[in-house]
C-alpha cells in the first residue's frame, strides 16, 4: 500500500506555472504603486513563499514572467527585465533557491534539499517581434514562454479573441527558434484555431502550463479532449489549474477532489504520462470563506493523499507531482 507521506517527501515535485515574482518584487511600481511582501517570510498572504514552498515539499517551481497589460507592447521587453532582475535577486539573496536551466538542475537541487525555480514568460509581447530578443531571454535563464496571454499579439490570437485567425508568420518563425533553442512552447491562453495552427507546425513537445478539462468545466482556457489528445500525441503535459474559476462550473464545488477529478480525466483521455501541476498560484484569488483546491503551497500532500486515495500507485504518483515534466524538460532544454 502506498505511503503518501513518504511518497511526497521523497518524490520530485515541480509546479508548472505561479505569478508569485509579482508578489515579492522589491520596490514601487511605475504605473501602480503597491508595497511587495518578503519571498523569505512566512505570511498569511498569498500562496508562496520560501518556507511554504519547502514545507509543500517543492523541488522546482516554474515562475511566470508575467507581462501585465500596462506595459504591452510598448516597454514589454523592458519589463520583463525588470522581472528578470527580481527573480536573479532571489537567487543571490540565498544559496538554498537556486535557477535551473536544464533538468539536472532540478535533480541536483532535489538531492541537495534545495529548492530550484524555472523562469517562463507569460506573453510573447516580451520579445517585442525580435528574434534577438528571444536569444537575450534564453541566455538570461529563461527556459520557457507562453506564446499570447488572453489578447491577440504579432505572434497568434489569445484565448480571448474570436477572429479564428492563426499564427502569423513571426509566430511561425518564433517557434521554430524556440524548438531550437530548447525552449518549451506554451499554449495556456492560446485560442483554439491558434492552438491548432501551433500544433500543425510543432515538431517538439509543447505544454499547456496551466489549464483543465473543458469537458468537466467549460472555462475557454481549458482544453477539450481533442486539445488534449494532440498535445500528449506531440509528448506534451497539461499542468492542471487550481483557480476555482478552472475547477468547476459551480463555485461551491470546487475542491481538492475536483481537481483530481480533472486528472483523472485527463489520464483517462491522454494517459498517464501527460499531466502535471500547473497551479496558477499567486494568479488568482478566492473570497473568504469560499471553497478552494488548497489554501497555498503548503498543502500539495493533500493532492499525494487524494492520488493514493483514489488507487494510484507510486510510480503514477510520481510522475504527476513532477516525473512527467522532468522528462519534457529533459527532451526539449537538455
Amino acid at each position: 500500500m502506498v505511503d503518501p507521506q513518504r511518497v511526497h517527501e521523497e518524490a520530485i515535485v515541480i509546479d508548472g506555472h505561479c505569478d508569485t515574482l509579482l508578489q515579492v518584487e522589491e520596490g514601487l511600481h511605475r504605473y501602480h504603486p503597491r508595497p511587495a511582501r518578503s519571498f523569505w517570510e512566512e505570511s498569511s498572504s498569498g500562496h508562496i513563499d520560501f518556507p511554504r514552498l519547502v514545507r509543500g515539499g517543492v523541488t522546482c517551481q516554474v515562475m511566470a514572467l508575467y507581462i501585465e497589460p500596462q506595459y504591452k507592447p510598448a516597454i514589454s521587453a523592458r519589463r520583463t527585465l525588470e522581472l528578470l532582475d527580481a527573480a536573479y535577486r532571489l537567487f543571490e539573496e540565498s544559496s538554498d533557491f537556486v535557477l535551473a536551466t536544464k533538468s539536472r538542475d532540478i535533480v541536483e537541487a532535489k538531492q541537495n534539499r534545495k529548492v530550484s525555480a524555472l523562469l517562463s514568460i507569460e506573453g510573447g509581447e516580451a520579445v517585442e517581434g525580435s528574434l534577438s530578443v528571444l536569444r537575450s531571454f534564453y541566455r538570461l535563464g529563461v527556459r520557457a514562454m507562453g506564446l499570447t496571454w488572453n489578447q491577440r499579439n504579432d505572434i497568434a490570437d489569445g484565448v480571448g479573441e474570436k477572429s479564428g485567425s492563426s499564427l502569423t508568420e513571426f509566430g511561425v518563425a518564433l517557434v521554430k527558434e524556440m524548438e531550437r533553442l530548447g525552449m518549451l512552447v506554451d499554449v495556456s491562453h492560446l485560442s483554439e484555431s491558434s492552438f491548432w495552427a501551433l500544433d500543425r507546425v510543432a515538431e517538439r513537445p509543447y505544454i499547456a502550463s496551466h489549464s483543465n478539462s473543458r469537458a468537466l468545466c467549460s472555462h475557454p482556457r481549458n482544453l477539450d479532449d481533442r486539445q488534449i489528445e494532440a498535445l500528449a500525441s506531440k509528448g506534451g503535459v497539461i499542468g492542471v489549474v487550481f483557480a476555482p474559476g478552472f475547477v468547476s462550473d459551480d463555485p461551491e464545488r470546487v475542491s481538492l477532489q475536483a481537481l483530481v477529478d480533472h486528472i483523472d480525466h485527463i489520464v483517462k483521455v491522454a494517459g498517464i504520462d501527460h499531466v502535471g501541476l500547473g497551479s496558477d498560484f499567486d494568479g488568482y484569488g478566492v473570497r473568504e470563506g469560499a471553497p478552494a483546491v488548497m489554501k497555498d503551497v503548503s498543502e500539495l500532500p493533500l493532492l499525494t493523499q487524494e492520488l493514493a486515495h483514489r488507487g494510484y500507485g507510486r510510480e503514477d504518483i510520481e510522475k504527476i507531482l513532477g516525473k512527467n515534466w522532468l522528462r519534457v524538460y529533459e527532451e526539449v532544454i537538455g
